[in-house]
């Protein structure tokens, strides 16, 4: 890889990994945010997103939203557990993008590809070109263990 590359791929990382840990921290600093009624409006697999709605299960899904979140971003931006990070936003995003899905309409200009969708890709661009080893501390860390 060349070092427009390597460039290119932590800028694309650190962005994405700004954009999660925004996410997370500005979750966490509204008093009494909840998940709850974005989950409740699911369109797609209603069932499965009322029940993680539901009093019995909305506290850990928020703490599991905010933290998650957060944690995938530091992971992202810093190049730490990258891999574990990349995967844990897949998820996070699959989850997300189901709810707002009305087959084969995701919004009002959307036709089943919608930002979700485009993080998924570029996550998994990060995943498969292991861009913490650039730019990152689990390069650090691969190049310690070698020495």
């Amino acid at each position: 890889m060349n070092t427009h590359q390597k460039v290119s791929l932590f800028a694309l990382r650190v962005a994405i990994g700004i954009m999660f840990l925004y996410a997370g921290i500005s979750k966490l600093l509204v008093d009494g945010w909840s998940a709850a009624s974005y989950l409740n409006s699911a369109q797609t697999f209603s069932g499965l997103y009322h029940w993680f709605a539901s009093s019995g299960n909305i506290g850990w899904v928020n703490f599991v939203n905010i933290w998650g979140a957060i944690l995938i971003g530091v992971g992202l931006i810093f190049g730490v557990a990258t891999r574990w990070a990349s995967w844990a936003g897949i998820l996070i995003m699959v989850l997300y993008y189901f709810p707002v899905l009305n087959f084969p309409y995701v919004a009002e200009h959307s036709y089943l590809v919608d930002e979700h969708i485009i993080y998924i890709l570029a996550l998994s661009v990060i995943l498969s070109l292991h861009a913490g080893r650039y730019i990152g501390i689990d390069g650090t860390l691969r190049s310690r263990r070698e020495h």
